[in-house]
């Protein structure tokens, strides 16, 4: 039985017109994926993948506690560390509501660990407190000839505590007990007694 006209399954022609403008379409779509491909391999090859201390951002702390140092009435500590150790930040903030003004610098340590250490002539026990984040004291360290106030607390972080020559210092960080020993020598080093009018009127007569 042969099938009427109708259900002959018709099978669809492409001109030649018609199939050259989808070949030209697939190529040329082809074409600019390829470009694009080249153009993020080129930029890819002129900036290579860069390391972590690439961007270190360089903090001269001595330079930064130098010009903080009329401000402040004292010399910021800017202790020099072994070679791994650098600051990512070093700054002086003036007095909030507590009335308490201190220096300010966060240490990288070479075991790439953190230590903030706050520096103030005008601590109160409240300031000091929560600067090593309200942790009790449990002991004391004895650092290069100062004894140092261990404040510790299960989860968080540790600090170390000294008042000395009017300066009140305080280190606190994730690091272990033996890089707070390093940056504590090198801080104790640097500490100098605040000055006073009097000291100026001293050495005005001189």
């Amino acid at each position: 039985m042969s099938e009427s006209p109708q259900n002959i399954p018709v099978k669809p022609v492409i001109v030649a017109a018609a199939a050259k403008r989808a070949n030209a379409s697939i190529i040329g779509m082809l074409l600019a994926m390829l470009s694009t491909v080249a153009i993020v391999l080129v930029i890819v090859w002129l900036n290579p993948q860069q390391k972590a201390e690439t961007y270190r951002q360089t903090v001269d702390v001595a330079a930064i506690s130098a010009h903080a140092a009329d401000t402040a009435g004292f010399t910021p500590s800017a202790p020099v560390l072994p070679e791994g150790w650098y600051a990512n930040y070093a700054r002086w903030n003036g007095a909030g509501t507590d009335g308490v003004a201190f220096w300010d610098v966060g240490f990288v340590t070479g075991a790439n660990t953190f230590i903030a250490l706050k520096q103030s002539s005008s601590a109160n026990p409240t300031w000091t407190s929560t600067q090593a984040q309200n942790a009790p004291v449990t002991g004391t360290r004895n650092i290069a000839g100062h004894t140092w106030e261990l404040r510790d607390k299960p989860k968080g972080d540790r600090s170390l505590v000294l008042t000395s020559g009017g300066v009140t210092t305080v280190l606190t960080g994730t690091a272990d007990l033996k890089e707070f020993d390093v940056l504590a020598a090198a801080t104790t080093k640097t500490v100098q007694s605040p000055t006073t009018s009097s000291d100026h009127v001293t050495k005005d007569a001189k």
